[in-house]
């Protein structure tokens, strides 16, 4: 457990906090005028080892030598030339600090987005020391400038990751569809309502670094995954962006409490410890692993029943109701991978520069157009 103090005077600006793996949809911008919920559960924190925020520099400002050293690989917007090390909280996790006045309209439509850099100050030195993200279509998080606090360890050992057997008992899977929740109310079926049932964010942000993976183990050969609902996420993208008529390469879920894959699989979809980051690695080392998130992985490898949903309106008088018993609506759209997520993820791959790869990336805007994200 870890607290953390104010660099400019020392004052704590936090509750004790756990160290977890910074999440795939972090910096997901998703959809347009949506309410995304909270990105961090209480308790815990996450740090971003690359740089995040302003100032930013255009690619054309960059030396080819500097972006590899930086690890990427292929032509982006701008690259962030902030600290490295940011730390996410969830914003009820945050004490001692406020918002600074002339800050608070720093906001891209409905709220703040960080664009100008820490729009929070400790309240007892004024030191801007975070940046308070509450806007649409951002997670809300607030991110703790690493150059403006300090990390200490709360007195007395923390906790040892979970193991996997551990987690397997514990972890907590993700559903694949949730309600999408809108800042004003939109035309519904017969009536006006600020929500509908669609893929979750954090499935397609999941998915947009996972197909990245999966294009970078092709080689450029077509790949095929298991059938269900790893089909229905991913198959369709890697059928587009694949050549046909070649041997195709398998992919199949491995992971604690799966048989091992057959001999012909020559990718594996794998768990990435929720706490650890670290990604689950067989006893026979495969050619290549590609990362899941915990929860998204554990729904795939174990699905659970249809998702309820809560009822609305009255029974009766003596009527008995059970408020779950209805199966939540289904997607009406096919699945689509989160288009920046994999393009963060590709230009991060050294294979991106393979010309096959690099044209999916330079085509990216068509393909998504095409509906393939």
């Amino acid at each position: 457990m870890f607290v953390f103090l104010c660099a400019g005077c020392g004052a704590r600006l936090t509750i004790p906090l756990s160290q977890v793996a910074l999440p795939a949809h972090a910096h997901q911008k998703y959809g347009n005028g949506i309410q995304l919920p909270v990105l961090m559960e209480s308790g815990t924190f996450a740090v971003d080892p690359e740089p995040w925020g302003p100032p930013w520099r255009r690619w054309e400002e960059i030396h080819p030598e500097e972006a590899t050293a930086r690890g990427v690989y292929a032509p982006v917007f701008a690259l962030s030339d902030g600290a490295p090390g940011a730390v996410v909280i969830a914003p009820g996790d945050a004490s001692g600090t406020v918002l600074i006045p002339d800050r608070r309209a720093g906001g891209y439509c409905c709220g703040l987005d960080g664009a100008d850099g820490p729009n929070v100050a400790c309240v007892e030195c004024s030191l801007p020391v975070a940046s308070r993200i509450d806007d649409c279509s951002l997670w809300q998080a607030t991110w703790l400038a690493p150059d403006a606090v300090r990390r200490v360890p709360v007195d007395g050992a923390g906790a040892a990751p979970l193991s996997w057997s551990e987690l397997m008992e514990a972890g907590k899977a993700t559903p694949p569809f949730e309600p999408i929740a809108t800042w004003g109310a939109r035309l519904g079926a017969g009536h006006r309502s600020n929500y509908w049932w669609s893929w979750s964010p954090q499935w397609e942000a999941a998915a947009g670094q996972a197909l990245a993976h999966l294009l970078a183990a092709s080689e450029g050969q077509p790949v095929t995954v298991p059938g269900g609902l790893a089909g229905r996420v991913f198959q369709r993208a890697l059928d587009a962006l694949l050549p046909a008529g070649v041997p195709a390469r398998c992919a199949a879920l491995a992971g604690p409490r799966l048989p091992a894959p057959g001999e012909d699989v020559s990718i594996f979809l794998v768990p990435s410890h929720p706490q650890t980051g670290k990604t689950w690695a067989p006893a026979v080392p495969a050619p290549y692993l590609v990362p899941l998130p915990f929860g998204v992985w554990l729904w795939l490898a174990f699905p659970e029943p249809n998702l309820p949903v809560p009822t609305s309106g009255t029974l009766p008088t003596g009527a008995l109701r059970d408020d779950f018993d209805a199966p939540a609506p289904r997607p009406r759209h096919p699945f689509r991978a989160d288009p920046e997520v994999f393009r963060h993820t590709l230009v991060r791959l050294p294979a991106v520069r393979s010309p096959w790869l690099r044209e999916i990336l330079d085509n990216l805007t068509h393909h998504m157009r095409a509906g393939l994200f």
